[in-house]
């Protein structure tokens, strides 16, 4: 069977020369970052070599970059960091309604600790107004967190007008980037974010690896507390494998030619038109020109999405249904409801991912196999069974 990979958002393949750039890492140069022997210097400038390769990527300076265990250790990182490094008792956050879990959760367990968080809506298109965020700011506000793009749906967000916005008011700016790094182009003096997150495994690097982004005369409090590793910001031995094939996905998506944006951009066009030309009933969830050139997110009426992923995978397609770290929630997805789907609309919806290894002939598979799974799936369905009924008999009362 032809097994073709539609899950790139969930997580990307591992490049083969980030592979070849780590073996020697666990074989060979296994020293720690921190002994001051030949082993370990060997291990302490492979890791500063990744320093300045994730620096480059995101034209910052090597020493604004602190190495973590993945997006959501840098998240919680950051946004604990600045809330309990901040001065006075009222503490206030802005965020959005459709960020990441690693978001959404970190802020509400501030709330427990009575910091106050407003969360700013999105409308239909996935998108936060500017406006919004400005409206949502208060004397006390410490903290802005949005994400660069979203995981769900791929919508890019203003973050450069927010940016302005923190900096007018001198408020702290942090960005989940998790799903951007590596797969449009991120300038965090552009964007104006004082914190990014970013995570490895979301562009051709290793699992269990990410980087926080920590702008020039930020005040971070630690999340944890150990060793003066990391510049004091992450106590703890270095992943040097990990953190050596960190840099070298990032070396690779800095050399990537503008032209592999394009042409993902139009496989993800070509399976989204002939998906909607061939199938009845869907729609495309979201803004459809700002966001990803990756990610499409679409609703199938009368099908259940989980129904639907599991078929597909039955036939050599992995797609799914949101966010990988809510697989088996029984809840519809939180940001397809915030843009105003129904319950029943959000488990109805499909994430379709692309990424650098994807080919035409992945796209012309799934279109063969896709209808007759929605048309398989839906003839089970009661409620499509009955608009088809009432179909007809419309059908029989117009023609006499």
């Amino acid at each position: 069977m032809k097994r073709v990979y539609l899950d790139n958002n969930a997580t990307t393949p591992l490049a083969p020369e980030v592979f070849e750039a780590m073996r020697p890492y666990w074989l060979e140069d296994y020293g720690n970052a921190s002994s001051i022997h030949w082993f370990g210097q060997r291990a302490k400038a492979a890791m500063e070599k990744a320093r300045e390769q994730v620096a480059r990527l995101l034209k910052a300076r090597a020493s604004e970059i602190a190495f973590t265990s993945g997006g959501t250790e840098s998240d919680n990182a950051a946004i604990f960091g600045i809330v309990e490094a901040a001065r006075g008792e009222r503490k206030h956050v802005v965020t959005t309604t459709i960020e990441h879990h690693a978001v959404l959760n970190t802020v509400q367990a501030l709330e427990k600790r009575g910091v106050s968080v407003t969360y700013v809506r999105v409308g239909a298109s996935g998108v936060v107004d500017p406006q919004d965020v400005e409206s949502a700011l208060r004397p006390e506000t410490v903290l802005i967190s949005v994400m660069h793009a979203n995981n769900e749906l791929g919508t890019i967000q203003p973050l450069e007008e927010i940016g302005r916005l923190a900096r007018e008011r001198d408020i702290y700016f942090h960005t989940d980037a998790v799903q951007t790094v590596g797969k449009v182009p991120v300038d965090v003096d552009k964007l104006g974010v004082d914190l990014l997150a970013l995570s490895a495994h979301k562009l051709y690097g290793p699992k269990g690896v990410g980087a926080l982004y920590v702008r020039r005369g930020t005040i971070v409090r630690p999340l944890m507390h150990g060793g003066h590793h990391e510049r004091d910001r992450r106590p703890g031995t270095e992943n040097v494998a990990g953190i050596v094939g960190l840099g070298a996905a990032a070396e690779i998506a800095l050399a990537h030619p503008p032209e592999e944006a394009d042409r993902l951009a139009a496989l993800r066009d070509r399976l989204e038109a002939g998906t909607l030309e061939r199938v009845p009933r869907v729609a495309v969830n979201g803004e459809r020109t700002r966001r990803l050139p990756t990610t499409t997110n679409l609703a199938f009426d009368y099908i259940e999405g989980e129904g639907f992923v599991i078929a597909m995978d039955l036939r050599g397609i992995a797609c799914s249904t949101g966010a990988a770290c809510s697989s088996g929630s029984l809840e519809p997805s939180h940001v397809l409801s915030a843009i105003g789907l129904k319950p029943e609309q959000a488990r109805a919806s499909i994430r379709f991912s692309l990424g650098r290894f994807n080919t035409s002939e992945d796209i012309d598979t799934t279109l063969e196999i896709l209808p007759a799974v929605v048309e398989q799936l839906r003839s089970v369905s009661p409620h499509y069974r009955k608009e088809a009924v009432s179909a007809q008999h419309s059908a029989v009362s117009k023609n006499g």
